[in-house]
């Protein structure tokens, strides 16, 4: 890709008073008569961490056929759709996940794969992959990385082996560290409550930006604004359901249709933060251990947690696979979304490494061998229609070192990570 158009900066901002908006990539941030990948406005690798928490159904997850073009059981019919962006990994052990107590680290021990007794200061022994890579791919990012979730509890990322990074479950939250500009989180409130819209307050920048750019970009910036806009509505919704829902007695967590629009936004949230180049990491939890909620969308009434304990009961397993399916679901809309992006010469989803997957296999047993995991998206040269199954007890942080490499961070940073044996070369 080649221009001759005057060069606006990859870091304008549409700014007002109490709002600070980036943009996503435009033809107008690339220097005239300059190839893309040799300027300062070429994608940048995005990883993404996805957690589902029970495992799956090893029958309804693990494709019967390895090698490509496989066929998508029930779990991962949703992301057929994307088929060549789909890379399922099988046979993947974590040891350090282990334990008599699963439901207690399983979530912590999925991207540092260590037993929580050897976590040490002194050695470094207990960072998660996503911080690893946070340290080298957040260096020009205003936010080093993100972690959101679905539900409050529990962490799966550590930036030190002693010092866990909370997960952030309130949208609105999320909202303002992307977009206000108060020195507090209380002054941004304050600010953004005054308006219906923080678009109001960079109405004149956008207006301003608007006459330095062509139609193809001012279509783009109106597009991007108009997802804003879209998010900030939602956001809303959101929070007059969750204010009519104050005053219930406690029960199983609910409504479900709610909890997935609060899904759907939290992924909007990792979208729109990627699209900006906010962050190129972001980790996000999609459901508690143990969650006690139920889908009365889905005809399932009893709570998730004793529905992945099934015990035998054939219509236990129907309802579980009903869920997994529905929380792959969510996930591939945020995937259909990232590939919808335009990024450069190609889509967000063309420049991210994904991995959405389990630390826990078979939720009757609560055992962590064969993990379900896939690699979603094509950055670093991952090729995509895959399913690669690896011999019994291959260490899970094989697939991380794996997403490490092909993001481009130097081997020296990762190269002692838990028991890995190295990157799998067929990915």
């Amino acid at each position: 890709m080649f221009l001759t158009k005057k060069h606006l900066s990859r870091r304008t901002l549409l700014k007002g008073v109490g709002a600070s908006i980036a943009l996503p990539l435009l033809d107008a941030m690339i220097p005239a008569s300059t190839a893309l990948a040799q300027t300062a406005a070429k994608p940048s690798q995005r990883l993404g961490f996805v957690y589902f928490p029970h495992g799956a159904l090893q029958d309804e997850w693990q494709p019967k056929q390895a090698g490509r073009d496989f066929e998508f059981p029930y779990i991962l019919k949703p992301l057929e759709p994307l088929r060549e962006y789909v890379t399922v990994v099988s046979g993947l052990r974590n040891k350090g996940g282990e334990s008599s107590s699963p439901h207690g680290i399983i979530e912590e021990t999925w991207l540092n794969c260590v037993s929580p007794r050897q976590r040490s200061s002194k050695t470094g022994v207990g960072v998660t992959v996503d911080q690893i890579a946070a340290r080298r791919l957040g260096k020009n990012t205003p936010l080093q990385s993100m972690e959101l979730c679905g539900e409050p509890g529990g962490v799966i990322s550590y930036r030190t082996p002693d010092q866990a990074l909370p997960m952030e479950s309130n949208p609105r939250k999320v909202f303002y560290s992307m977009f206000g500009q108060g020195d507090t989180a209380q002054q941004r409130q304050a600010i953004l409550k005054t308006t219906d819209s923080l678009l109001d307050y960079v109405r004149e920048s956008t207006v301003s930006l608007n006459r330095k750019l062509d139609a193809a970009d001012r279509a783009r910036v109106s597009d991007y604004l108009d997802s804003v806009r879209e998010i900030e509505v939602r956001v809303q919704k959101l929070e007059e359901s969750a204010r009519s829902m104050a005053d219930l007695p406690n029960a199983p967590i609910g409504p479900p249709e709610d909890f997935g629009e609060l899904l759907g936004v939290q992924f909007e949230m990792i979208a729109l933060a990627w699209q900006t180049n906010r962050t190129n990491v972001a980790s996000m939890k999609m459901v508690e251990e143990a969650s006690m909620r139920t889908y009365p969308n889905l005809g399932v009434h009893e709570a998730f947690h004793p529905t992945s304990h099934w015990g035998g009961y054939p219509e236990r397993v129907a309802n579980l696979r009903l869920i997994q399916n529905y929380h792959t679901a969510i996930f591939a809309k945020f995937a259909r979304r990232l590939n919808d992006m335009q990024d450069g010469e190609g889509s967000v989803l063309d420049h991210s490494i994904i991995l959405f997957g389990s630390n826990m296999a078979n939720s009757d047993a609560h055992n962590n061998d064969p993990l379900p995991q896939a690699l979603i998206g094509r950055g670093g040269g991952i090729k995509g229609n895959q399913h690669l199954h690896y011999k019994q007890d291959t260490p899970h942080s094989n697939i991380l070192v794996t997403m490490l490499d092909r993001a481009g961070i130097p081997p020296e940073d990762f190269q002692k990570f838990a028991d890995s044996t190295g990157p799998l070369s067929e990915v």
